[in-house]
Protein backbone atom coordinates (compact mmCIF):
# COMPACT_ATOMS: atom_id res chain seq x y z
CA UNK A 1 0.00 0.00 0.00
CA UNK A 2 2.84 2.34 0.16
CA UNK A 3 2.99 3.01 -3.80
CA UNK A 4 -0.95 3.00 -3.62
CA UNK A 5 -2.45 5.58 -1.15
CA UNK A 6 -3.04 8.29 -2.84
CA UNK A 7 -5.32 10.25 -0.39
CA UNK A 8 -5.83 10.77 3.24
CA UNK A 9 -8.27 12.75 5.63
CA UNK A 10 -7.10 14.04 9.16
CA UNK A 11 -9.28 14.42 11.32
CA UNK A 12 -8.04 17.29 13.43
CA UNK A 13 -8.82 19.81 16.72
CA UNK A 14 -6.35 20.76 19.14
CA UNK A 15 -3.66 22.62 17.19
CA UNK A 16 -5.06 22.39 13.83
CA UNK A 17 -3.30 25.12 12.24
CA UNK A 18 0.04 23.49 12.95
CA UNK A 19 -0.68 20.25 11.19
CA UNK A 20 -1.85 22.11 8.09
CA UNK A 21 1.13 24.26 7.93
CA UNK A 22 3.29 20.40 8.47
CA UNK A 23 1.33 18.89 6.16
CA UNK A 24 1.58 21.51 3.55
CA UNK A 25 5.10 21.85 3.58
CA UNK A 26 6.07 18.13 3.54
CA UNK A 27 3.24 16.12 1.98
CA UNK A 28 1.76 18.65 -0.88
CA UNK A 29 2.23 16.15 -3.94
CA UNK A 30 -0.09 15.85 -7.35
CA UNK A 31 0.32 12.46 -6.61
CA UNK A 32 -0.70 12.65 -2.73
CA UNK A 33 -3.61 14.66 -1.57
CA UNK A 34 -4.10 15.33 2.13
CA UNK A 35 -7.47 16.47 3.39
CA UNK A 36 -8.03 18.26 7.11
CA UNK A 37 -10.85 17.86 8.95
CA UNK A 38 -11.54 20.39 11.56
CA UNK A 39 -13.39 19.62 14.11
CA UNK A 40 -14.70 23.35 15.82
CA UNK A 41 -15.82 21.20 18.85
CA UNK A 42 -13.88 17.65 19.68
CA UNK A 43 -16.11 14.81 18.18
CA UNK A 44 -14.89 12.28 19.97
CA UNK A 45 -13.62 9.11 17.97
CA UNK A 46 -16.71 8.86 15.37
CA UNK A 47 -18.28 12.19 15.17
CA UNK A 48 -15.32 13.09 12.90
CA UNK A 49 -16.22 11.00 10.08
CA UNK A 50 -19.64 12.30 9.69
CA UNK A 51 -17.82 15.45 9.31
CA UNK A 52 -15.68 14.46 6.70
CA UNK A 53 -17.98 12.05 5.32
CA UNK A 54 -17.90 14.12 1.41
CA UNK A 55 -14.78 13.73 1.14
CA UNK A 56 -14.75 10.37 2.34
CA UNK A 57 -17.27 8.95 0.30
CA UNK A 58 -16.09 10.49 -2.72
CA UNK A 59 -14.26 8.70 -5.95
CA UNK A 60 -13.61 4.93 -5.53
CA UNK A 61 -14.72 4.67 -1.84
CA UNK A 62 -18.62 5.01 -3.20
CA UNK A 63 -18.26 1.53 -3.79
CA UNK A 64 -15.66 0.60 -1.65
CA UNK A 65 -14.83 1.19 2.05
CA UNK A 66 -12.56 3.56 3.85
CA UNK A 67 -9.51 2.68 5.96
CA UNK A 68 -10.07 4.29 9.62
CA UNK A 69 -6.66 4.33 11.73
CA UNK A 70 -6.46 5.85 15.35
CA UNK A 71 -2.87 7.68 15.09
CA UNK A 72 -1.85 6.68 18.44
CA UNK A 73 -0.43 2.99 17.41
CA UNK A 74 2.22 1.45 16.20
CA UNK A 75 1.88 -1.80 14.34
CA UNK A 76 2.70 -3.75 11.21
CA UNK A 77 -0.66 -2.98 8.71
CA UNK A 78 -1.62 -5.48 6.91
CA UNK A 79 -4.03 -3.37 4.41
CA UNK A 80 -4.11 -6.45 1.65
CA UNK A 81 -5.86 -8.67 4.45
CA UNK A 82 -8.37 -6.55 6.07
CA UNK A 83 -9.37 -5.52 2.76
CA UNK A 84 -10.00 -9.33 1.83
CA UNK A 85 -11.44 -10.09 4.84
CA UNK A 86 -13.77 -7.51 4.78
CA UNK A 87 -14.95 -8.21 0.85
CA UNK A 88 -15.51 -11.68 1.88
CA UNK A 89 -17.78 -11.15 4.98
CA UNK A 90 -19.81 -8.73 3.23
CA UNK A 91 -20.67 -6.51 6.49
CA UNK A 92 -20.75 -3.07 7.05
CA UNK A 93 -17.41 -3.13 8.71
CA UNK A 94 -14.50 -4.92 9.84
CA UNK A 95 -11.97 -4.04 12.68
CA UNK A 96 -8.62 -5.56 13.44
CA UNK A 97 -8.24 -7.23 16.92
CA UNK A 98 -5.05 -7.77 19.07
CA UNK A 99 -4.25 -9.93 21.66
CA UNK A 100 -3.13 -9.44 25.41
CA UNK A 101 -2.02 -10.84 28.65
CA UNK A 102 -4.35 -9.12 30.70
CA UNK A 103 -7.92 -8.60 28.65
CA UNK A 104 -8.92 -6.77 32.55
CA UNK A 105 -7.70 -3.91 31.69
CA UNK A 106 -9.38 -3.35 28.10
CA UNK A 107 -12.53 -3.67 26.23
CA UNK A 108 -12.21 -7.30 25.06
CA UNK A 109 -14.26 -7.92 21.42
CA UNK A 110 -16.19 -11.17 21.78
CA UNK A 111 -16.80 -13.05 18.12
CA UNK A 112 -17.87 -16.09 16.54
CA UNK A 113 -14.80 -18.59 14.58
CA UNK A 114 -16.17 -17.21 11.33
CA UNK A 115 -15.43 -13.28 13.02
CA UNK A 116 -18.81 -12.17 13.40
CA UNK A 117 -18.80 -9.99 16.66
CA UNK A 118 -21.46 -10.87 19.19
CA UNK A 119 -20.65 -8.33 22.02
CA UNK A 120 -18.37 -6.02 23.46
CA UNK A 121 -17.17 -6.47 27.29
CA UNK A 122 -15.68 -3.67 29.19
CA UNK A 123 -12.89 -4.65 31.43
CA UNK A 124 -14.01 -7.82 32.45
CA UNK A 125 -13.85 -9.68 35.93
CA UNK A 126 -13.72 -12.77 34.31
CA UNK A 127 -12.56 -14.15 31.39
CA UNK A 128 -14.65 -13.32 27.75
CA UNK A 129 -11.55 -13.75 25.61
CA UNK A 130 -8.37 -11.81 25.01
CA UNK A 131 -8.57 -9.77 22.05
CA UNK A 132 -9.14 -5.93 22.12
CA UNK A 133 -9.70 -3.15 19.35
CA UNK A 134 -6.84 -2.69 17.56
CA UNK A 135 -7.86 0.64 16.00
CA UNK A 136 -7.76 -0.24 12.63
CA UNK A 137 -11.32 -0.22 10.41
CA UNK A 138 -12.62 -1.22 7.43
CA UNK A 139 -15.74 0.67 7.18
CA UNK A 140 -18.51 1.03 4.38
CA UNK A 141 -20.68 3.65 3.08
CA UNK A 142 -23.40 2.46 4.99
CA UNK A 143 -21.43 2.74 8.22
CA UNK A 144 -20.71 5.95 7.38
CA UNK A 145 -24.02 6.81 6.77
CA UNK A 146 -25.03 6.17 10.19
CA UNK A 147 -23.24 8.38 11.96
CA UNK A 148 -23.63 11.98 12.81
CA UNK A 149 -21.56 14.68 12.89
CA UNK A 150 -21.96 15.32 16.94
CA UNK A 151 -19.42 14.44 19.83
CA UNK A 152 -19.98 10.41 19.91
CA UNK A 153 -17.83 7.29 20.22
CA UNK A 154 -17.31 4.43 17.95
CA UNK A 155 -16.48 2.15 20.52
CA UNK A 156 -19.13 2.73 22.98
CA UNK A 157 -21.60 3.92 20.68
CA UNK A 158 -21.88 2.92 17.12
CA UNK A 159 -20.13 -0.08 16.72
CA UNK A 160 -22.60 -2.16 19.47
CA UNK A 161 -25.39 -1.21 17.47
CA UNK A 162 -23.83 -1.87 14.23
CA UNK A 163 -22.52 -5.54 16.19
CA UNK A 164 -26.60 -6.03 16.87
CA UNK A 165 -27.65 -5.71 13.65
CA UNK A 166 -24.44 -8.80 12.72
CA UNK A 167 -22.85 -6.25 10.36
CA UNK A 168 -19.49 -6.04 12.35
CA UNK A 169 -16.85 -8.65 11.76
CA UNK A 170 -13.40 -8.93 13.56
CA UNK A 171 -9.57 -9.95 11.98
CA UNK A 172 -6.80 -10.57 14.25
CA UNK A 173 -3.72 -8.48 13.40
CA UNK A 174 -0.88 -10.28 12.52
CA UNK A 175 3.02 -8.87 14.10
CA UNK A 176 3.39 -6.35 16.78
CA UNK A 177 0.89 -3.99 18.25
CA UNK A 178 1.50 -1.31 21.06
CA UNK A 179 -0.78 1.67 21.71
CA UNK A 180 1.92 4.99 22.03
CA UNK A 181 -0.32 7.19 23.47
CA UNK A 182 2.20 7.88 26.61
CA UNK A 183 6.15 8.32 26.45
CA UNK A 184 6.46 5.12 28.14
CA UNK A 185 4.79 3.35 25.71
CA UNK A 186 6.03 5.44 22.41
CA UNK A 187 9.63 3.76 23.53
CA UNK A 188 8.23 0.85 23.67
CA UNK A 189 6.74 0.75 20.54
CA UNK A 190 9.83 1.90 18.62
CA UNK A 191 11.79 -1.50 20.21
CA UNK A 192 8.51 -3.03 18.48
CA UNK A 193 9.08 -1.10 15.32
CA UNK A 194 12.39 -1.74 14.97
CA UNK A 195 12.46 -5.88 15.26
CA UNK A 196 9.94 -5.73 12.67
CA UNK A 197 12.18 -4.07 10.73
CA UNK A 198 14.89 -6.05 11.39
CA UNK A 199 12.63 -8.66 9.54
CA UNK A 200 11.02 -7.07 6.93
CA UNK A 201 13.39 -4.56 5.80
CA UNK A 202 16.83 -5.06 7.62
CA UNK A 203 19.61 -3.07 4.73
CA UNK A 204 17.56 0.10 6.33
CA UNK A 205 19.12 -0.36 10.36
CA UNK A 206 22.24 1.21 11.08
CA UNK A 207 25.54 -1.26 11.20
CA UNK A 208 28.76 -1.11 12.71
CA UNK A 209 29.91 -0.53 8.77
CA UNK A 210 27.49 2.55 8.69
CA UNK A 211 29.84 5.10 10.14
CA UNK A 212 33.62 5.32 11.09
CA UNK A 213 34.44 4.69 14.53
CA UNK A 214 30.90 3.96 15.78
CA UNK A 215 29.56 1.37 17.07
CA UNK A 216 26.16 -0.36 16.81
CA UNK A 217 24.31 -2.63 19.03
CA UNK A 218 21.08 -4.08 18.63
CA UNK A 219 18.85 -2.09 16.26
CA UNK A 220 19.31 1.20 15.32
CA UNK A 221 17.45 3.63 12.65
CA UNK A 222 19.41 6.12 11.09
CA UNK A 223 18.16 8.87 8.88
CA UNK A 224 20.73 9.62 6.03
CA UNK A 225 21.25 13.30 6.36
CA UNK A 226 22.35 12.79 10.65
CA UNK A 227 25.84 13.03 11.78
CA UNK A 228 27.52 10.73 14.21
CA UNK A 229 30.93 11.24 16.05
CA UNK A 230 33.67 9.12 16.23
CA UNK A 231 33.80 6.81 19.71
CA UNK A 232 30.10 7.05 19.57
CA UNK A 233 27.94 3.75 20.38
CA UNK A 234 23.89 3.58 19.67
CA UNK A 235 21.99 1.67 20.73
CA UNK A 236 20.09 -0.80 21.10
CA UNK A 237 16.55 0.37 19.85
CA UNK A 238 17.76 4.12 19.22
CA UNK A 239 15.90 5.87 15.89
CA UNK A 240 18.04 9.21 14.71
CA UNK A 241 15.89 11.81 12.81
CA UNK A 242 16.89 13.58 9.61
CA UNK A 243 19.54 16.48 10.29
CA UNK A 244 20.53 15.19 13.89
CA UNK A 245 24.33 15.66 14.83
CA UNK A 246 25.57 13.44 17.00
CA UNK A 247 29.04 14.63 19.13
CA UNK A 248 32.45 12.16 19.78
CA UNK A 249 31.91 9.68 22.30
CA UNK A 250 28.07 10.03 22.70
CA UNK A 251 25.86 6.99 24.50
CA UNK A 252 22.69 6.31 23.04
CA UNK A 253 20.22 3.70 23.61
CA UNK A 254 16.36 3.25 24.15
CA UNK A 255 15.83 6.58 22.31
CA UNK A 256 14.70 9.07 19.99
CA UNK A 257 16.13 11.89 18.94
CA UNK A 258 13.34 13.95 16.61
CA UNK A 259 14.47 15.69 13.35
CA UNK A 260 17.34 18.55 14.25
CA UNK A 261 18.33 17.53 17.14
CA UNK A 262 22.05 18.62 18.59
CA UNK A 263 23.95 15.67 20.90
CA UNK A 264 27.43 17.68 21.86
CA UNK A 265 30.20 14.77 22.75
CA UNK A 266 30.11 12.40 25.55
CA UNK A 267 26.56 13.38 26.40
CA UNK A 268 24.69 10.71 26.76
CA UNK A 269 20.99 9.55 26.54
CA UNK A 270 18.79 6.43 27.48
CA UNK A 271 15.28 5.53 27.73
CA UNK A 272 14.36 9.15 26.16
CA UNK A 273 12.20 11.19 23.70
CA UNK A 274 14.24 14.61 22.57
CA UNK A 275 12.17 16.61 20.44
CA UNK A 276 12.73 18.59 17.08
CA UNK A 277 15.82 21.18 17.16
CA UNK A 278 16.62 20.40 20.75
CA UNK A 279 20.25 20.82 21.56
CA UNK A 280 22.28 18.71 24.76
CA UNK A 281 25.16 20.18 25.48
CA UNK A 282 28.72 18.15 26.25
CA UNK A 283 29.05 15.18 29.24
CA UNK A 284 24.61 16.12 29.87
CA UNK A 285 22.99 13.03 30.72
CA UNK A 286 18.78 12.38 29.95
CA UNK A 287 18.13 8.99 31.70
CA UNK A 288 14.95 7.31 32.90
CA UNK A 289 11.86 8.65 30.72
CA UNK A 290 13.22 12.36 30.16
CA UNK A 291 10.92 14.04 27.46
CA UNK A 292 12.07 17.54 25.84
CA UNK A 293 9.70 19.52 23.62
CA UNK A 294 10.73 21.10 20.57
CA UNK A 295 13.66 23.47 20.63
CA UNK A 296 14.75 23.05 24.39
CA UNK A 297 18.36 23.59 25.44
CA UNK A 298 19.74 21.67 28.47
CA UNK A 299 23.53 22.66 29.08
CA UNK A 300 26.71 20.46 29.38
CA UNK A 301 27.08 18.28 32.17
CA UNK A 302 23.75 18.48 33.55
CA UNK A 303 21.62 15.36 34.68
CA UNK A 304 17.93 15.27 33.85
CA UNK A 305 16.43 11.74 35.50
CA UNK A 306 12.83 11.42 34.47
CA UNK A 307 12.04 15.46 33.18
CA UNK A 308 9.92 16.69 31.21
CA UNK A 309 10.58 20.24 30.11
CA UNK A 310 8.11 21.90 27.77
CA UNK A 311 8.90 23.74 24.44
CA UNK A 312 11.24 26.36 24.11
CA UNK A 313 12.77 26.46 27.53
CA UNK A 314 16.97 26.36 28.43
CA UNK A 315 17.64 23.79 31.67
CA UNK A 316 20.59 24.82 33.37
CA UNK A 317 22.21 22.17 35.89
CA UNK A 318 20.96 18.66 37.71
CA UNK A 319 17.29 18.62 37.76
CA UNK A 320 15.33 17.00 40.67
CA UNK A 321 13.43 13.42 39.13
CA UNK A 322 10.32 13.55 38.03
CA UNK A 323 10.72 17.95 37.60
CA UNK A 324 8.35 19.34 34.93
CA UNK A 325 9.68 22.63 33.86
CA UNK A 326 7.47 24.94 32.11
Amino acid sequence: YQRRVREVVLAVSYRAEELVAAMDKHYSSDNFKVHISVEDEPLGTAGPLALARDVLLAGEAKTEAVFVLNSDVACEFHFDKLLAFHRAHGGEGSIMTTPVTDPSKYGVVVSDDKGLIERFVEKPQEYVGNKINAGIYLLSPAFIQRIKPVPTSIERDVFPAVAADKQLYALELPGFWMDIGQPKDYLRGNKLYLESVSQTLPDTLATDKSFDGVTVRGHVLVDPSAKIGAGSVLGPDVVIGADCVVGDGVRLSNCTLLNGVSVDGHARVSDSIVGWGSRIGAWAQLVNHCVLGKDVSVSAESRLDNVVVCPFKGVKGDQPAGKIVL
